[in-house]
């Protein structure tokens, strides 16, 4: 990354952001993926390996779909600072097993000056949602 400071309005990062949980809401891959640049990483959770590049996030998106009938996310509050975004966020779905669960977190988002999602840190706690859907 340049040491230039990336110029982006807020409605752009908030338009980032908003597509970003609208896709995870319509449980669609693609038009998730697409929210993000070609060359983007994720680390969901913060602490985890990134998933670096569309193919490997998109890999990462069907893998946490595949365990629900239905999920999604939605922005509770967004804060945005230049051209990065803090967002605290609920999830909600059902899993295939039928067993509805809720679980909440943060995402720093950082936007790129075209617009897309260049980074991603994802602070909440997966072990607690797997847990809830196999109680």
């Amino acid at each position: 990354m340049s040491t230039e400071a990336i110029q982006v309005s807020p409605e752009v990062v908030q338009k980032a952001v908003a597509d970003y949980f609208a896709a995870t809401r319509a449980m669609d891959a693609a038009a998730w993926v697409a929210t993000f640049a070609e060359d983007a990483v994720s680390y969901d959770p913060a602490n985890s390996p990134p998933h670096q590049g569309r193919a490997a996030l998109r890999e990462f998106f069907e893998g946490i779909a595949a365990a629900f009938e239905q999920v999604g996310l939605t922005e509770d509050h967004v804060f945005v600072v230049g051209h990065q975004a803090a967002v605290k966020w609920t999830g909600r779905g059902v899993g295939k097993n039928g067993r509805a669960v809720t679980f909440e977190g943060i995402d720093i988002i950082e936007v790129n000056a075209e617009g897309k999602i260049q980074a991603v840190r994802a602070y909440w706690n997966p072990a607690a949602l797997v847990a809830e859907l196999q109680g």
